[in-house]
């Protein structure tokens, strides 16, 4: 069964970035000229995603302004003349790029949760899930790149790349053994483990396919790290019965929750930006001189 639909937890409370995220949703950060959200929106309809449920919560109604059709800014931008046009294009293009849900986690009880509410819209189907602190940036989508392993061997599909020793431990520890390429069979997983728990240095980044058995699983997972349902945890289950994929994804991940990574992702994509690429290439190697 093809993969056709996605699901972005969006419902933080963004505590890493306070006082920014005090009012303002941290996925509508921008980077450069567009939110984080639309990057990871973007993403998924690119490797294929027709429909998304984005799980919010109070507070977050900006998000689904942001998808939808303004017609008083439309209006205006279509008076402006040809000089208007693209940028016009772009605004509506928003709304259009797929199927957009919404949904509120009601309690912040952990990522295991949120994707549980996901559960009537998931139906009997395989999904993505991309985690709305994650911008991951490059030439082919990590999301597709999950996908098509899902196409190949029919389990649920991890995101993985190799972290430091010290921020294993902020994150989640594999057991895998290689396949071939960058695909490696997962068969155990912990959250956030001590030292001793360490069982390798390959932790999931902000993507992974599920087959919709999980939500019987994360059913009956009990609160782990910080007390709350961790979808590491039920993954962790799923992994141990009857194994998962891993897949050392290609591209550029942001931490979209952490201070450094949000200036990382602006400084990186704007470098690259059409519009200001060059001039801001001039204006850091001129800055660099100071440093």
């Amino acid at each position: 069964m093809k993969v056709t639909k996605a699901v972005i937890p969006a419902a933080g409370l963004g505590t890493r970035v306070l006082p920014a995220t005090k009012s303002m949703p941290k996925e509508m950060l921008p980077i450069v000229d567009k939110p984080a959200i639309q990057y990871i929106v973007e993403e998924a309809v690119h490797s294929g995603i027709t429909d998304i449920l984005i799980i919010t919560n109070r507070g977050k109604g900006l998000i689904e302004d942001h998808f939808d059709r303004v017609p008083e800014l439309e209006a205006r931008l279509t008076s402006g003349g040809p000089e208007k046009e693209k940028i016009l294009k772009e605004i509506v293009d928003i709304s259009h790029m797929a199927n957009i849900y919404f949904v509120r986690q009601k309690e912040t009880r952990g990522l295991g949760h949120a994707v549980n509410c996901a559960r009537s819209f998931v139906g009997n189907e395989p999904f993505a899930v991309l985690y709305g602190d994650d911008v991951i940036i490059g030439e082919d989508p990590a999301c597709g790149q999950l996908i098509r392993a899902y196409e190949e061997f029919g389990l649920g599909v991890l995101g993985v790349k190799e972290v430091t020793p010290e921020a294993i431990t902020k994150y989640s520890s594999l057991k895998v053994e290689p396949i071939h390429d960058n695909y490696y069979k997962c068969t155990d997983m912990v959250e956030k483990p001590t030292p001793d728990k360490i069982l390798s240095l390959f932790s999931i980044l902000g993507r992974c396919v599920l087959t919709p058995d999980i939500f019987d699983i994360l059913d009956n997972t009990n609160p782990g790290a910080g007390g709350e349902i961790q979808l590491t945890d039920a993954m962790g289950t799923m992994a141990r019965s009857k194994g998962m994929v891993a897949v050392d994804f290609t591209g550029t991940r942001y931490d979209m929750g952490n201070k450094l990574g949000i200036m990382q992702a602006s400084v990186e994509v704007a470098l690259q930006h059409p519009e200001i690429g060059s001039a801001f290439r001039a204006y850091l190697k001129e800055i660099s001189k100071t440093l």
